[in-house]
């Protein structure tokens, strides 16, 4: 019966894929804990020389136009006319290939300048390979180039091309909804009926995660987005070809003289063979070593000393942190102040816009706690809300005094600051990168709890012509502007992503930040809070390695369902008997991830994932036997080994009784666990001997 609903399911996804798109929102899916994934060696899942070859190829052919220009992995539409369909109209010259690094970490790029010859638009792409990674992205930038406004630009692609892969399965996941099954994978299986992805109020990982794996019968792609707005993706397959489409989902304007518009980021990692999982790790690695910003340590641990609800002073909060002893802080990289700290009326919420300390809680600044911070050894993170203003907040003030600079919705209570304005988005920059500089602080903690779609479309009415998607394309361009400019004016800076709990965690916004807090789910005391925190690390993690929340540290059980590289403590459980437990365990995260049971968030299934260092040499499982489940043993079978080595395994817990079996038994056969009645979490540790 369940083969029938899924062909059923699959035949309305082709045929009516909005339909679809919806009913994948809904929360009880709970096929989807049922997917599951072959055995793969450690020396399949390295990055192979034929997929470094596959990338380049396409590299050079699609990009660098090594075989001549045929057509192009993008496209859009000026005078009506499409680029692909008219490439006559332009001339086309392509750049020499950088040095490795030279503008962005282990990669190659090259500089692809297109001129229409009927109007006076430029386009520029700027594309990068990573040969070692197997790796290629690029974006589109079209600036108008001549004294009068240009023709209307539409159909804005940053990718509308076509990749040969067979019989394909795509593999993604959901968004960030404050939701238990937050980050839960999904599949589908590809047909000539295009599968429609998108955000959905402007924040862009809200609805679904802009990832994809394309899976093929001999080989497959992961398709990476990068843009933090309103994007739309269609994904195909028809005759033993996937088509990709992406773009800004709604772009339809004429450029000023001397504008300049861009498309969303686009990556492809390349991998070979039918087991998606090589491609998850292709993508993990590239993120990793090329992606995350360097300065970026494998684990942060972050005490929360004043958050939203607090309203001590500084004097009482340092006399409440002078009472744990100094091996407290050694357990701690950062004092986590969030919202709260400036002035406000009712809540936390009402006033942000007005960035600076309430004088009676910090009658001496923030700058007093950075260095009280630094005498335990700490540094600070600050939360801010810089694009949310609220009335009568002093950027509300600075805001009103220059045209345009603010966004204004009817009957809503919020303010958007309008960071499509230039002399805005700088105003901030320098006001944000000051007020960090002399208050010494370490991460910049950026938080975004409103809907941008409506402010955006108001603006575009309002301030400019009615282009449509103009205020967006220029926002988004200025966001990563802000951003990059406070790293460049702060020493060492390191950005936490929040946005109301992971719904910025689109590319563009990995390459700039980490996400400390992943989900607001964990606001909240759910009585399903362990098991949801266990299946959001078994989700997010086909993606990206570096994501946190709070530790939970009050039973052993709690504590290792919130084993992350980045996480929260509080007052309230830092003395837990747990805490401060498992960093060894936390940095085994960040390198080859391997699922091994999907039991989502549903307290009767198990739920185990595996993380391995990327020369198999050493690594863990964490298993997890919930509350309700009703069978007495569990067989974990291993994943990413090499099979010819011998393995030293052996239970965290039982540390002095160790068992020596290769990789290819672990694999095969496994080991068995006995499970106790009630709940039970597991760390298996394995070395290569």
């Amino acid at each position: 019966m369940l083969n029938f609903v899924m062909a059923v399911i699959v035949f309305f996804q082709g045929c009516f894929g909005a339909f679809i798109t919806e009913l994948e929102r809904l929360p009880e899916n709970k096929y989807n804990a049922d997917i599951t994934f072959e055995s793969i060696t450690a020396e399949e899942t390295k990055i192979s020389e034929n997929e470094k070859q596959q990338c380049r190829q396409w590299f050079n052919k699609n990009i660098r136009l090594t075989a001549g220009v045929k057509e192009l992995p993008y496209d859009f539409k000026v005078k009506g006319k499409s680029l692909n369909k008219n490439l006559s109209d332009w001339g086309i010259s392509v750049g020499n290939e950088s040095d490795i690094g030279e503008v962005h970490n282990g990669g190659k790029t090259t500089y692809v300048t297109l001129s229409h010859k009927l109007s006076s638009l430029e386009a520029t792409v700027e594309a990068t390979i990573y040969e070692e990674n197997a790796t290629c992205e690029w974006t589109v930038f079209i600036k108008n180039q001549g004294d009068d406004n240009s023709p209307v630009i539409k159909d804005f692609y940053a990718a509308n091309t076509d990749l040969n892969i067979e019989k394909a399965e795509l593999y993604y996941s959901k968004g960030s909804k404050d939701e238990p099954y937050d980050f839960a994978m999904m599949t589908k299986n590809l047909t000539a009926f295009s599968s429609k992805f998108n955000s959905e109020d402007g924040r862009s990982t809200d609805s679904y995660l802009s990832y994809f794996n394309i899976s093929g019968k001999r080989n497959g792609v992961i398709l990476g987005i990068g843009w933090t707005g309103l994007w739309e993706t269609k994904i195909s397959e028809a005759f033993g070809n996937v088509t990709i489409k992406a773009k800004q989902e709604k772009f339809k304007a004429y450029l000023l003289p001397g504008e300049e518009v861009r498309s969303p980021l686009v990556s492809l990692s390349f991998y070979d063979g039918e087991n998606p999982l090589k491609g998850f790790n292709v993508f993990r690695e590239w993120v990793s070593n090329c992606v995350y910003p360097e300065n970026i340590p494998d684990t942060m641990t972050m005490l929360e000393f004043s958050g939203p609800a607090h309203t001590q002073t500084a004097e009482e909060l340092f006399a409440a942190a002078n009472g744990y002893d100094q091996s407290t802080y050694s357990k701690i990289d950062y004092f986590w102040m969030d919202a709260g700290w400036y002035e406000y009326k009712e809540g936390w919420h009402d006033s942000v816009g007005s960035w600076t300390p309430n004088l009676n809680r910090f009658p001496n600044g923030i700058g007093e706690v950075s260095q009280f911070a630094a005498s335990k050894g700490c540094g600070l993170v600050l939360w801010f809300e810089p694009e949310r203003v609220r009335k009568d907040s002093l950027f509300y003030i600075k805001g009103k005094e220059n045209p345009n600079w603010l966004i204004e919705v009817k009957d809503d209570d919020n303010f958007m600051w309008n960071l499509a304005e230039d002399d805005a988005a700088e105003y901030l920059t320098d006001y944000i990168a000051d007020f960090l500089i002399e208050n010494g602080i370490s991460i910049y903690r950026q938080d975004f709890n409103f809907s941008p779609d409506f402010f955006w479309k108001q603006a575009d009415k309002e301030f400019y012509d009615g282009r449509t998607g103009i205020t967006e394309n220029r926002y988004v361009t200025n966001l990563y502007k802000y951003l990059d400019g406070l790293c460049e004016k702060v020493d060492g800076l390191i950005i936490d992503n929040c946005a109301a709990g992971g719904r910025r965690l689109d590319l563009e916004m990995v390459r700039r930040s980490v996400p400390v807090w992943r989900s607001d789910y964990n606001c909240n005391p759910h009585d399903n809070i362990l098991e949801a925190t266990q299946a959001q690390t078994y989700g997010i993690s086909f993606w990206l390695p570096l994501t946190g929340t709070v530790v939970y540290s009050e039973t052993e059980y709690a504590a290792r369902s919130s084993i992350m590289p980045l996480c929260l403590e509080t007052f309230g459980t830092v003395h837990g008997e747990y805490y401060g437990e498992y960093i060894n365990q936390r940095a085994m995260m960040n390198e080859y991830y391997y699922p091994l049971s999907s039991g989502s968030y549903y307290s009767d299934r198990m739920l185990a994932m595996q993380y391995s260092d990327y020369s198999a040499q050493s690594g863990m499982a964490l298993v997890y036997k919930r509350a309700d489940v009703k069978q007495s043993e569990y067989t974990v079978r291993f994943n990413g080994l090499s099979v010819d080595t011998v393995y030293t395994v052996y239970d965290y817990d039982s540390p002095e009784t160790t068992f020596e079996l290769t990789g290819r038994t672990l694999m095969s056969d496994g080991i068995k666990l006995s499970l106790p009645d009630g709940e039970k979490a597991f760390i298996i540790i394995f070395e290569a001997k």
